[in-house]
């Protein structure tokens, strides 16, 4: 297990769709300990990691919006299969482009199915918080950053402020 480090915007890779996961290996138990080992890592504690945050450009991401770290969530080839018609915006950030967040409007209420641990297809409701972290990992996953759910305008003033941080 090992705290990988993360990719910074305006690298490729985060705008490349991350290839599914056909069978859950040692290899891919691995990648997700260095995933959780990476978001425990994060400054404020990260929430949630997508692989291609690391460079793995698989359908792999880990989630763990819990303070103490109790309810650890990993998934491969996650799908959302249903979402609530109730919005809640909520600010939300990323450790590829640091410095800066936004507020995003995003479903309170998610249905996803995801090859799990034990490599078999689960299914699972997510609300609030936990929701909108897997929503965004599942953006991660196919190329697409927090802001590009932004307006261009509102997108535009947060790319350059984050030039004017970095």
């Amino acid at each position: 297990m090992a705290v990988r480090p993360i990719l910074r915007w305006p690298d490729r890779r985060l705008r490349t769709p991350a290839a599914d996961v056909d069978t859950i290996t040692d290899e891919i138990k691995a990648i997700w300990n260095d995933m959780v080992d990476t978001m425990d890592a994060m400054p404020g504690q990260g929430i949630g990691l997508g692989a291609p945050q690391i460079g793995v450009m698989l359908r792999l991401a880990v989630v763990d919006v819990t303070p103490d770290r109790s309810r650890r969530i990993l998934l491969a080839n996650p799908e959302v299969l249903s979402a609530s018609d109730e919005m809640e915006a909520g600010v939300e950030a990323s450790p590829c482009l640091p410095g800066v967040h936004a507020e995003i409007s995003r479903p309170k209420a998610i249905a996803v199915r995801f090859l799990n641990v034990d490599g078999v297809y689960d299914r699972r409701d997510f609300v609030d918080l936990e929701a909108r972290s897997v929503l965004h990992q599942i953006d991660h996953l196919a190329g697409r950053m927090y802001f590009d759910n932004l307006g261009r305008v509102k997108r535009d003033m947060l790319l350059r402020r984050a030039r004017k941080v970095s």
